[in-house]
């Protein structure tokens, strides 16, 4: 089915941040959740997990079809990836939409303002972002935020604050294509780009190995807690490749010890006196 609306003769917009949905429970929900997508020129649809398999049984994927309502090609170029960590290892910046701040310390900020600062990492650092969003039921569980970079809520009623999955997309959707039509910012400084979540995730899984070996993770039933409060304060600095680099190589270093140069010799020209 085709939607009122839909002009075929128009070239398919793509691009955006990955729109990433985490063992999403409904077909259906994946469907509708492209629909989305399409309304507004997003083209890269990671599943994580789904309950039903991906592609899923033909029943089930006629419903997603029909709710895609001629997104059909989203659902066909979805990415299938059995872990969060391996859907994100590419992105630059992730954001995680979630109904509360979940006490994890992280920046909080409504769609328009998230979608700004996206449109302003793809097109003035040439920067991949990634947003998350969680199971119908449940929502993203906490170690899942804790991979974010930015918490983003929406301004919904306290007493009725549930979201479908596909709302919660289409209201990213929306304020990321309003994002495209502002006047683009001013062109930042020169940096190192902005690491990519994989060599992130690697100086964190190193980083805590070595706290593990130097027993700084007790008592034991802390351990979570304490391991996602490091990633926070770690998360927060927004870190750069060369920020990745220059923290492993000190903590290399504490962990090889003290660096005991060697001396150095002299090379004095043929007939020199010595000193």
């Amino acid at each position: 089915m085709v939607g009122a609306g839909t002009d075929r003769t128009k070239p398919m917009v793509e691009g955006g941040p990955a729109i990433i949905l985490v063992r999403p429970q409904l077909a259906v929900n994946i469907g509708t959740a492209a629909r989305a997508m399409a309304n507004f020129g997003l083209s890269d649809l990671r599943l994580v997990a789904p309950r039903a398999g991906w592609p899923p049984a033909e029943e089930y994927r006629a419903m997603a079809e029909a709710a895609a309502a001629g997104a059909t090609p989203l659902l066909d170029q979805a990415k299938l990836y059995d872990t969060v960590q391996d859907a994100v290892a590419d992105l630059n910046c992730l954001w995680a939409t979630t109904a509360r701040e979940r006490g994890q310390g992280k920046r909080l900020v409504e769609p328009d303002i998230a979608m700004a600062e996206v449109a302003d990492g793809h097109i003035n650092r040439q920067e991949r972002h990634g947003i998350l969003f969680g199971p119908e039921r449940t929502g993203l569980n906490n170690d899942e935020v804790a991979l974010a970079d930015v918490i983003v809520t929406f301004p919904v009623s306290p007493t009725y604050g549930s979201l479908n999955l596909a709302q919660a997309v289409l209201l990213m959707g929306y304020e990321w294509r309003k994002a495209q039509d502002r006047p683009a910012p001013a062109a930042p400084i020169e940096r190192s780009p902005r690491a990519p979540r994989d060599q992130v995730i690697a100086f964190f899984n190193y980083l805590e190995t070595e706290l593990t070996e130097a027993g700084y993770f007790r008592p034991d039933d802390k351990q979570p807690v304490m391991r996602r409060n490091l990633r926070n304060i770690l998360h927060r600095l927004a870190m750069t490749e060369q920020d990745v680099r220059t923290l492993r190589g000190a903590v290399v270093r504490l962990v090889s010890g003290r660096r005991v140069d060697t001396p150095r010799t002299i090379k004095r020209a043929p007939g020199a006196d010595p000193e």
